[in-house]
């Protein structure tokens, strides 16, 4: 359309507007999220020198511990009744273990003042820090407080990466170096097998635990909750594409999923059983891992990973396969419901009894 038309200019003037509109929205957005994010360092300050202000006042009185219950209590009623529903018993009580939980809180919670740019801590809500506090040791808590910073957890993605024993599920192959590095940076991925948790909680799914499902169902289940999925894979995970098709001489085979992942600079293919893992499982992955690493990995890739969720692995099978020195193909068992830790520490033990069974005299 001509610009010197009348139509032609309306049309630009509308061009220019909408351009325009983008550029102030996003300031907006930017200025709105500005906003919450130093209303919640103000809360975070507020109630840490509420909790403060309890102890304080419980070291002045009697050492029983009625008296610190009744000074909460006291102190709720008045605080309810000037200032509205928000100061029950329990939320200050709650204050009170902030403080006692973070003691150096001053010089973790800079104030939005303009005294020093906000550190990382102060990006968490105080409903992620109600979570934090539920947690009775200190590394666990560490752990779960640094994910949640890093990955950018919504309070609801942490009460369920917590629900589902996150930290169990990532220290429990780990020695005792790597359960410290664990606690204080929270997930390091520098291996392949940093990126691989065991088990997989696909809770999310809905899914019954029936011998009546087929790959097919978890697989498409899988794709309509694809956000939640990756989450829990954990991160470094891009999906690329399902039913992958593989075609060698004529024959055609199928990857269920395929990922990259964007830390170890690889690609991921996974493959779903719906029941014991066994050595043909094995000799397929092999085939797409090796297909991959040939036809489809570019220069700057690593090699490829290949991922079998089963109902049940066995790791017998996977040495006596694949040999001790691999560290491309790992197994994973996946379940339906949320774990106990009585679960975990049951897979743990099975899974040394199952290492002392097949270790030999020359291993030893």
């Amino acid at each position: 359309m001509n610009k010197g038309s009348p139509n032609g200019a309306v049309h630009e003037a509308i061009s220019t507007v909408d351009k325009l509109y983008q550029r102030v929205s996003l300031h907006l957005h930017q200025a709105r999220k500005n906003v919450l994010r130093s209303i919640d360092t103000e809360l975070l300050i507020t109630y840490w020198n509420i909790g403060r202000e309890i102890i304080e006042e419980e070291q002045k009185g009697a050492e029983r511990a009625e008296y610190g219950k009744s000074i909460i209590e006291r102190l709720s009623k008045r605080l309810i009744k000037e200032f509205g529903k928000g100061f029950g018993t329990s939320t200050l009580a709650d204050m009170r273990k902030f403080y006692v939980t973070y003691p150096k809180g001053l010089n973790i919670f800079h104030t939005v003042r303009g005294k020093s740019s906000l550190p990382s801590q102060a990006q968490l809500s105080w409903t992620h820090y109600r979570l934090l506090l539920r947690i009775p040791r200190e590394e666990m808590r560490t752990f779960y407080e640094i994910e949640a910073i890093q990955n950018a957890w919504s309070s609801r993605e942490l009460e369920r990466q917590i629900n589902s024993l996150l930290f169990e599920r990532l220290a429990k192959s780990k020695d005792k170096e790597g359960l410290l590095a664990l606690a204080r940076k929270g997930q390091g991925i520098v291996r392949p097998e940093d990126a691989i948790k065991d088990p997989i909680i696909l809770e999310f799914l809905g899914l019954p635990e029936s011998h009546l499902l087929v790959e097919s169902d978890i697989e498409q289940a899988l794709i309509h909750n694809l956000q939640h999925f990756l989450l829990e894979l954990g991160k470094g995970f891009a999906f690329v594409a399902r039913q992958k098709r593989i075609t060698i001489d004529g024959d055609h085979f199928y990857a269920d999923l395929v990922f990259y992942h964007t830390i170890l600079k690889c690609y991921v293919v996974a493959d779903i059983k719906v029941r014991k893992l066994s050595h043909a499982d094995l000799g397929q992955i092999q085939l797409y891992v090796n297909y991959f690493d040939q036809e489809v990995a570019t220069e700057g890739d690593n090699p490829t990973i290949g991922l079998i969720l089963c109902t049940q692995k066995n790791d017998a099978v996977v040495k006596y396969t694949l040999g001790e020195k691999n560290q491309q193909i790992f197994a994973s068992k996946y379940q339906f419901h949320l774990p106990t830790e009585q679960e975990l520490e049951d897979e743990l033990r099975r899974e040394v009894g199952l290492i002392s069974q097949t270790t030999t005299p020359q291993d030893e």
